[in-house]
This record gives C-alpha cells, structure tokens and sequence, in this order.
C-alpha cells in the first residue's frame, strides 16, 4: 500500500470543502444555526431582576402607608400596581404579578404606638423560590431603609441592621448575559463540530462513495484528515463570526487574548470532531449518526456543561458525570477568557483535559476505520 501523499490529501480535501459548498444543510448548521442560537440566547435568556412586577395592597391609606408604599414605587426594578386584595390574588394566581404587599388597616396607628407591631405582608409566588425569595428580600430591604429614613426624620437614632454590600469581581454590572454568551458559544461549536462531522462519512456509505474510496490507495490518515480539516476550518470560521457578534453586537467583554482563545477552541472543536467521526464511522446512517449525536453530544452540552445550569446544584451522580464532558471544560474556558481574562491556572487544566479528549477520540476513530481502509 502506498504511503502518505500530501497531493492526495489536498484533492480529498478541496473534494470535501466543494461537498460542504454544495450542502445547503452545511451552511445552515454552520452560519444561520448559530447565529440564530447566539440572538436566543442572548436575547431569549435573561435572569436579571429587573421591571419585576409587583402588586400592592394599600387598607390603611394613612401617612405612614403612603410614605412606605413611595420608598416600594421608587425602585428602578419593580412595576408597582396597586389595587385590592382579592384583585390581587386574581392576578397572582394569573402570573400577572409575582407577588404583593398590603398594609393592614391599623398600619399606622400601630407604628406610632410604643410596644406595638406593624406588620407588613409579602405574598408572593412559590412556584418561582428564587423570584419568591427575591421580592422578600426586596421588602425586607425597602422597609429597613425606610425605617431608618424616618428615624432620622424624627431625630431618633436610627438603628442600622447588618448591611451586606455584594460586589462581582469580573462581571460588576451583574448582566446575565455576560455569562450566558460564553456557554451559549459552548452548545454552537458542539454543533459544528459533532453535528456536522457525524454526517460525513455515513453520507460516503448512503451516497456508495466509500467503495470507491475504499478501492483506491487512500491511507487512513489521508481520509481522517480530509474530514478533520475543512470542518476545522469551517468551525474557526464560525467561532469567528459568534465572537465578533457577541463582542460588538452584544457588548459582552472580553478581557483575555486571541491566542487563548485560539488555543482552547482548537482544542475542543478537535474533541468534538473526534466524537463526531467516531459515531460517524460506528454507524452508516446519517439519521441513526445524527439522533446519537444528539444524545450524545449536544444535550449533555445544553444540560449538563454549566452553560446554564449551575453544576454545584445538580445531585451527587450528576455533578460526577459532568467532570467527564468536554463542553464543561471549554465553558469554564470561555468564561474566563471573555470575562477574567487569560488566568491560566483556570485555563491550562481545562486545555489539558480537552487535549487528551481529542486524543482518545481521534485515535477511536482511527481504530475503528483502520480495518476498512488498510485494504
């Protein structure tokens, strides 16, 4: 058998490049999908607090209800209405609101009495804890401020609770979508590189191309690197295209370098590209590579990198299986590179665990083609 011919390699490349040219599903997997999944995503997903809608149910209407019921309206990150109690619960159990106040009828009298209690109910929607816990804390928060507020108006002390002043180190505006870009980039390149790779040489079986390249003297590196190859390039073209969108078009920072970021992409698109072909070359059909694909690849991204999910959350077995997924790697990579910076305590272990994923499933592919190709 012939040895390794460079000039083979090239022709069975430009072959490939002119397929990926000529597929239409190509270019929509490798432009349009992830153009349409970086706008959802940045625009689809958002966990800021802010325009929270909030009812308010006034029964006192005294001087003190009204002064409370202003330090509640003049928060930037709630939508105050205010009606009556059972209007309130309509609305509530609606999802029109997330949750309300009232003021009892005696709220005032009984916060000029010594020794009395004025108490202020939250009502909010449990079947939301984390929004749930959010408005308490809001009420909770506006009503010590207020107190105070009035203390000093009064010229009585004011006593001061435990302030907690919170501060994000590498995302200060607290913007979800600065952190939510980087993992969504995550599930983009798992689609180029699995979803797209996992089609290429079940098509060679359906198309009966793959006898005719099993006839001639292509080695089995030649015809591993003609798949790897154009789809490398296509994936850093991509990569190219998402950072640039999310960068100037959705102003999310980046902070760390072109060559670190180069590094843990080529990395990773190569682990995907392994996984890709190895289902590819296990199975010679393209909807049985694709569904495995889908199983394998772009869920456990979607679910379980830590794209969206927080991975200390998740139970026990879970959280151990996410140790082995290559997508958890590159998400940690990608937000420290867009957000922190080139920290590369953070970033060598991860390219390291990427490296040795591309390595394992490049070489599975190998194995698993070379009975068919050393012919």
């Amino acid at each position: 058998m012939s040895g390794f011919s460079r000039t083979r390699l090239w022709t069975l490349c430009r072959k490939e490049a002119r397929q990926i040219l000529r597929d239409p599903s190509s270019a929509i997997i490798a432009f349009v999908q992830p153009m349409l999944l970086l706008f959802i995503f940045g625009y689809g997903i958002n966990l800021d607090m802010d325009h929270l809608r909030l009812g308010l149910c006034d029964e006192d209407g005294g001087p003190a209800a009204a002064e409370f019921t202003a330090q509640l309206t003049g928060s930037p990150y709630f939508e105050i209405t205010g009606a009556s109690r059972p209007r309130l619960d309509l609305l509530l159990e609606n999802g029109d609101i997330r949750g309300y106040v009232v003021l009892a009828r005696d709220f005032s009298r009984l916060l000029d009495s010594p020794g009395e209690t004025a108490p202020v109910q939250v009502v909010t929607d449990g079947a939301e804890p984390n929004t749930a816990n959010f408005v308490g804390a809001f009420v909770s928060n506006a009503w010590q401020q207020w107190q105070q507020t009035r203390a000093r108006d009064r010229g009585d002390t004011a006593v001061r609770g435990v302030e907690v002043q919170t501060r994000y180190w590498f995302n200060p505006a607290a913007v979800s979508r600065h952190y939510l870009i980087p993992g969504s980039i995550t599930i983009i390149m798992t689609v180029i590189g699995a979803m797209l790779t996992s089609l290429v040489v079940a098509r060679e079986w359906e198309r009966g191309t793959m006898e005719a390249l099993l006839a001639s003297p292509v080695t089995r590196t030649e015809l591993l690197l003609s798949k790897l190859l154009p789809y490398y390039t296509l994936g850093i073209v991509s990569m190219v295209v998402v950072v640039l969108c999310a960068v100037f078009v959705m102003g999310v920072p980046f902070r760390g370098s072109i060559a670190a970021l180069f590094l843990v992409t080529t990395v990773f698109l190569l682990s995907m590209l392994g996984i890709g072909l190895f289902i590819s070359s296990t199975m010679r059909s393209q909807f049985d590579s694709a569904q495995t694909t889908l199983n394998v690849a772009f869920l456990p991204a979607t679910m379980l990198s830590g794209a969206f999910f927080v991975i200390s959350s998740m139970p026990a077995p879970v959280r151990m299986l996410t140790y082995i997924l290559p997508p958890r790697y590159f998400v940690s990579s990608l937000q420290t590179i867009f957000l922190a910076g080139d920290v590369w305590p953070i970033l060598l272990p991860d390219i390291a665990f990427l490296t040795g994923t591309s390595i394992l499933f490049l070489a599975l592919t190998a194995l698993k083609t070379a009975r068919r190709l050393d012919q």
